[in-house]
């Protein structure tokens, strides 16, 4: 007989509630990385760490999510995202404090670039993105992926003015252990994210569906088209901030620059998600992969100023996120929602193995030339690849023979 988890109360399946929990704490995970940038200078220039040090922990971190992202996934595949999310909050926490505490380039590594790194795959989009889509009806499941997706942006655009705030009246470590407070204080909000996989019928088994995915050529295009976006983005939230200023523009530019950014994935997020229900998936991320390539070129070949900032930053995070709720529904479109958020979990992988090199190679490359100019030519050209790559991605649904009941 199976076992069926007891349905919670009729109040914790209302759709806005799902969507707004799910959104504030992938709001939280992501809006704590994307100011990691305002916390860059602060940190070498306080501890006289290089600019390599500080790029590699978060090199290390956005490389650590993508290799554990597969194994929450699974997690939360077989006990629910609700157990994976309130796991990953209170890990985020630890990180929080333990990076405030870090007294050496290996101890500020292993917490910002390991546990840190461990926590996102708990609370950012991979095992929000599964729950929302097993609790949501298929008519219903971009809509969903987008609030939760522009609530998440909100969340990132509040939190770098906050970082700014804090570091300015608690100093960088203080400001660290504040947002791990944060942290632990969204816990409930992983309650109503109650998915109960066990609801759904095992048509299949995990290492079959795995076998099925790493076949079907989509899915490799997929993960090799995700390495670019993990890329760029990784490279841009990190290295931004101090390109600005090695460009005559002030923190106060790259902390508006990065606000923009948060606060155009609000609607951007939300717009990508509600297009992924009325067009084709993989030609939306092709075109977006094209115009990030283009706003980069035009970026770093006209002349820098607070105008042309703010018009990349608002280009830029219009379509920030808006390839990770597309990205999910191409998974759960083509091979179903049962083990969408492991599926997804090895899509995102490459995502963060390119996050990996951006983050990385920009701050080798910065102190190897005293240069970002190699790492943007880098970028430009895996867009143009990406949307290559996406194109003739087979995106029909797997049909899969039915499966008696005794």
């Amino acid at each position: 007989m199976t076992d069926h988890p007891k349905p919670g109360p009729a109040w914790l399946a209302n759709p806005w509630l799902i969507v707004v929990a799910g959104g504030l704490i992938m709001g939280m995970g992501l809006g704590v990385r994307h100011a990691q940038g305002i916390f860059q200078l602060p940190i070498i220039l306080d501890q006289g760490w290089s600019r390599e040090a500080f790029g590699f922990a978060i090199a290390l971190q956005n490389l650590i999510w993508g290799i554990a992202q597969p194994f929450t996934g699974m997690i939360a595949d077989r006990f629910g995202s609700r157990r994976v999310l309130a796991g990953g909050l209170l890990c985020y926490a630890a990180g929080l404090l333990a990076m405030s505490q870090a007294g050496s380039p290996a101890a500020f590594t292993l917490s910002a670039g390991l546990v840190v790194g461990v926590a996102l795959s708990g609370t950012a989009f991979g095992v929000v993105y599964g729950a929302i889509s097993r609790l949501m009806p298929a008519e219903r499941r971009s809509w969903a992926l987008g609030v939760t997706g522009a609530i998440g942006g909100l969340g990132q655009f509040v939190l770098v003015p906050a970082s700014q705030g804090l570091i300015e009246g608690l100093g960088w470590a203080g400001a660290l252990v504040a947002l791990g407070i944060a942290c632990a204080v969204l816990l409930p909000c992983a309650v109503p994210l109650h998915d109960r996989p066990a609801a759904h019928a095992a048509r299949q088994s995990l290492s079959a569906a795995l076998r099925e995915a790493f076949a079907h050529r989509g899915f490799l295009l997929l993960v090799a088209g995700f390495f670019a976006c993990g890329f760029q983005l990784a490279f841009i939230a990190s290295h931004l901030p101090a390109y600005l200023i090695d460009k005559g523009l002030t923190g106060n530019h790259a902390v508006a620059g990065l606000a923009i950014i948060a606060l155009a994935n609000v609607a951007g997020t939300y717009v990508c998600g509600w297009l992924g229900g009325m067009a084709r998936r993989k030609q939306l991320l092709a075109g977006i992969y094209l115009l990030r390539a283009a706003a980069m070129a035009a970026f770093v070949l006209l002349p820098i100023s607070p105008a042309s900032l703010y018009v990349f930053c608002a280009v830029m995070g219009f379509i920030w996120l808006g390839t990770v709720p597309l990205t999910s529904g191409i998974v759960s479109q083509v091979f179903g929602v049962q083990y969408i958020t492991t599926l997804f979990g090895f899509v995102f992988f490459g995502h963060q193995l390119g996050a990996f090199f951006g983050v990385w190679l920009g701050g080798y490359v910065f102190d190897a030339t005293g240069s970002y100019s190699l790492i943007w030519l880098v970028s430009i050209g895996l867009g143009v690849v990406a949307a290559l790559l996406h194109w003739p991605i087979d995106d029909r649904e797997i049909v899969r023979p039915a499966v008696a009941t005794p």
